[in-house]
């Protein structure tokens, strides 16, 4: 992955390093109580980790298929379903930054997809704070705009605590909570003045 630049399109606002919160309008079971933490955006689309879709699958039984060695302090946590586009591909999201081969940084976070961060988090000497996930979500030009437009889905500036100190069930009600909003207030109707 490379780092983009900035946007030089007129009135074009990124909204990379936010939360999307599903509204009740959004009519897909598997954005359904969603939150995404959106790692890049720009003219040409954007790409972004589900938070809360935890699978079957733990760091461990992931590091053993991927046939690394793993200490006798095991690594814990699970991993996260990120989205349906390349489940069979790796996405690491951790704190603080370090110096892997594929790595975008994130402010203080960096989105790494080389194999080079697992092996540090086999070994016990990865990131301190580390969300993995298989596969992304991913927009084409100007879909994430519309479907916002549509009432689709809400967004917030994005805190790590809500992506490394938060239970996967409680995420969402956090990233709402950052807009001071409560869940039970959602409606899945769009109103126009």
């Amino acid at each position: 992955m490379e780092e983009k630049s900035a946007s030089t399109e007129p009135g074009f606002m990124s909204m990379a390093n936010q939360f999307l919160m599903a509204m009740p309008s959004q009519n897909s079971d598997l954005f359904e109580g969603g939150v995404v933490y959106v790692c890049e955006h720009s003219e040409q689309g954007a790409l972004g980790l589900l938070l809360n879709r935890p699978t079957d699958l733990s760091v461990k039984t992931l590091l053993e298929r991927l046939e690394l060695e793993i200490p006798e302090e095991q690594p814990k946590g699970i991993v996260f379903y990120g989205g349906p586009l390349q489940t069979d591909r790796g996405f690491v999201l951790h704190s603080p930054v370090r110096n892997y081969r594929s790595s975008v940084v994130l402010g203080d976070m960096a989105l790494t997809t080389s194999r080079d961060v697992l092996e540090d988090v086999a070994k016990g000497t990865g990131p301190e704070k580390v969300f993995i996930s298989l596969g992304y979500s991913g927009w084409n030009a100007g879909q994430l705009e519309q479907e916002i437009a549509d009432n689709a889905w809400l967004n917030v500036d994005a805190e790590m605590s809500v992506i490394f100190d938060k239970a996967p069930a409680e995420r969402y009600v956090a990233a709402l909570a950052l807009l001071g909003i409560e869940p039970s207030a959602l409606s899945g109707e769009s109103g126009h003045a």
